[in-house]
C-alpha cells in the first residue's frame, strides 16, 4: 500500500517553496503573482481545516429553520434554495426567529476562511457577533 502525503501538507510544502525559495528571487509582477498565489495557498488550508465542520453546523441550523428532521437526508444547495426561496417571498425575514444569527454565523464562517485579516471581521469578533462552529 502507498500511502501520499495529506492535502495540508502538500499545501504547506508548496507555500515555503514560495516563501523561503521563490519569492525573494522575484521581483515586480512575477513576485506580486507569488504572493497571490501564497494567498490563495492560505485560503486553501483554512478552508480545509474550517469548511467541514462550517458546514455541518450551517446543515443543522438551516434544517432547524426550515422544520426538517435532523435525520432527514437533505444538502446544504437545495436548503439553502428554500431559505433563499422563502426570504425573496417574504415568508422568512430578520424577525423569523434564528434567520439572522444563521447569516451571522455564516458570514463569520466565509470570513474565517477567506479574510480573517479583515478589519471588519475582526471588529464583528469584538463586538461578540457569534462565531460559526466548526465542530
Amino acid at each position: 500500500m502507498q500511502d501520499r502525503p495529506a492535502a495540508e501538507d502538500l499545501l504547506a510544502a508548496v507555500r515555503r517553496f514560495l516563501t523561503d525559495t521563490a519569492m525573494p528571487q522575484l521581483q515586480g509582477h512575477a513576485a506580486f503573482n507569488a504572493r497571490v498565489a501564497g494567498n490563495v495557498l492560505d485560503i486553501l488550508t483554512r478552508e480545509l481545516d474550517l469548511a467541514p465542520g462550517f458546514q455541518k453546523a450551517e446543515l443543522a441550523r438551516l434544517k432547524t429553520l426550515l422544520n426538517v428532521t435532523p435525520e432527514a437526508e437533505a444538502d446544504l444547495l437545495s436548503l439553502n434554495r428554500q431559505l433563499c426561496d422563502k426570504i425573496a417571498s417574504g415568508e422568512m425575514d430578520l424577525t423569523t426567529p434564528g434567520l439572522q444569527d444563521h447569516l451571522i454565523k455564516i458570514t463569520m464562517g466565509k470570513l474565517a476562511i477567506d479574510q480573517p485579516k479583515y478589519q471588519g471581521y475582526n471588529t464583528a469578533q469584538a463586538k461578540d457577533w457569534p462565531e460559526q462552529e466548526s465542530k
